[in-house]
């Protein structure tokens, strides 16, 4: 008589494609569909984030060492999350080539070159949208593009290069303009979810499970019939097992809730399109909009954790403005605007220290909300499964100088290891770009521009 093989494949068919995990029997000699069945630890999550004007180095740079560093004022907010971020410095944006500050912002995420006029955005792809290809396939919205205060100055309300982010991951690599009215996006996102109260869609979901567990309870007692003596022990005292999960399963008393549509927000102060009326000189000023950026700014990163921890999405972007920021600070009592206070006004240190500590605060506010979202049975949090990358378009605002740009990662996806202060000589960010697909299991050696690509980072890993 043959010898009875079995792989997990055809325990799967003969369920009628619902199984629950086997314990290990003798029979299970297929190795190859096993190797295939491991699950892996790449990240599922991306973020990126956009902060204009770059910042103040040397209130910037850290002290103490790689894995013991101590923030300095301007990252100061983020000591509350130091755990979960990396400080990243010394890495050149080799590939910013062109306008000073438009080839920054389109350098920042596709790490290729504008080279105006013959290029007037970019060259290639975003890493977001390259990205949502793989981690986004099937969910209800590719990618999410989000900006506030956007397109001030000379772009006076329109698509620019100036403001451009994201670039499609096509052969026309064609900008995505960014979705900034807030009530408009939480319609598109949230208005469509169910409204069924926790209690009853948790009540419902532990039915499923017990009608799942009577249901391979018999086909596996079937199963039994066919096996050998030490693997129908084990297969019994497996599906005792299953039987015990079975008795335990009630509805807790506060069933934990992660897909909530976040709390709407009055923003009828706010102009989304208040770039329209905008002046080249930033003359032109809406101070009822400005003021009302800090609660916008948070309606929106409310909005990008929700819509990930509802799976609506596995891809956001955040852009804080355009890279003029022609928009003043009533909260920080700053009454210019940001490149005023760059170079326009001659380089102010304070009040853009001042504005980068800002910026840090409302990074803060991001990552801890990503903190306190739990994901999964085993209660990993969304900054767990996730990237989240911030940067800016220029490193010194006076000179707008593109070396030791100050970038910061976030989050312990695809097993990414975090509080630490990464140093690196002079290598081209292009190669942070191509560490980041390989915390998602892409492990291509070069993005962007080629020639300002040369792999993964070298020295300090991610991993």
């Amino acid at each position: 008589m043959n010898k009875f093989r079995l792989n997990r494949r055809t325990v799967i068919r003969g369920a009628g494609t619902i199984a629950i995990g086997l314990p290990w029997l003798e029979c299970m000699t297929d190795k190859t569909a096993e190797a295939q069945t491991t699950a892996t630890n790449a990240a599922k999550r991306f973020i990126a984030v956009y902060q204009p004007g770059g910042t103040v180095m040397n209130r910037f740079t850290p002290t103490g060492t790689e894995t013991a560093p101590v923030l300095s004022p301007i990252l100061s907010p983020l000591e509350a999350i130091k755990s979960k971020i990396n400080i990243v410095q010394g890495l050149t944006m080799a590939s910013a080539v062109g306008e000073q500050h438009q080839a920054g912002i389109i350098a920042f995420l596709s790490g290729t070159e504008q080279v105006t006029p013959n290029t007037v955005y970019s060259r290639g792809p975003s890493i977001d949208q390259v990205l949502a290809a793989r981690v986004s396939m099937g969910k209800p919205i590719r990618s999410l593009e989000l900006a506030i205060r956007w397109a001030t100055g000379k772009s006076h309300g329109r698509l620019h290069p100036i403001n451009s982010l994201n670039f499609e991951n096509n052969t026309s690599f064609s900008p995505i303009p960014p979705r900034i009215d807030p009530q408009a996006i939480w319609t598109e996102v949230f208005g469509s979810l169910t409204t069924d109260t926790p209690t009853n869609t948790e009540a419902i979901r532990i039915a499923r499970k017990k009608s799942v567990l009577d249901f391979v309870d018999r086909k596996y007692a079937a199963l039994a019939q066919r096996l050998g003596g030490g693997d129908r022990l084990r297969l019994e005292e497996h599906l005792a097992k299953v039987r015990e999960i079975e008795m335990g399963l009630v509805p807790p008393d506060q069933p934990p809730v992660t897909c909530i549509s976040p709390m709407k927000v009055d923003t009828s102060d706010y102009n989304p399109r208040a770039g329209l009326n905008s002046a080249d000189d930033g003359s032109i000023r809406d101070t009822a909009s400005d003021a009302a950026i800090p609660k916008v700014g948070k309606f929106m990163m409310d909005m990008a954790v929700m819509a990930m921890a509802c799976d609506r999405t596995a891809v956001a972007s955040i852009q804080w403005s355009d890279t003029e920021a022609k928009h003043t600070f009533p909260w920080l009592t700053l009454p210019d605007h940001h490149h005023f206070y760059q170079h326009d006004g001659g380089f102010r240190a304070a009040e853009c220290e001042k504005i980068a500590n800002w910026y840090s605060q409302m990074h803060a506010y991001l990552l801890q909300k990503m903190q306190t979202t739990m994901m999964g049975p085993d209660n990993h949090s969304l900054l767990d499964e996730s990237v989240v990358l911030f940067g800016s378009e220029i490193q010194k605002p006076d000179l707008h100088q593109k070396d030791n740009m100050p970038f910061i990662l976030a989050g312990n996806g695809g097993g990414m290891r975090t509080g630490r202060w990464l140093r690196y000589s002079s290598q081209p960010h292009n190669n942070l770009l191509v560490s980041i697909f390989h915390l998602f299991g892409d492990n291509r050696t070069t993005f962007g521009t080629a020639r300002h690509s040369t792999g993964p980072l070298t020295g300090p890993t991610l991993t």
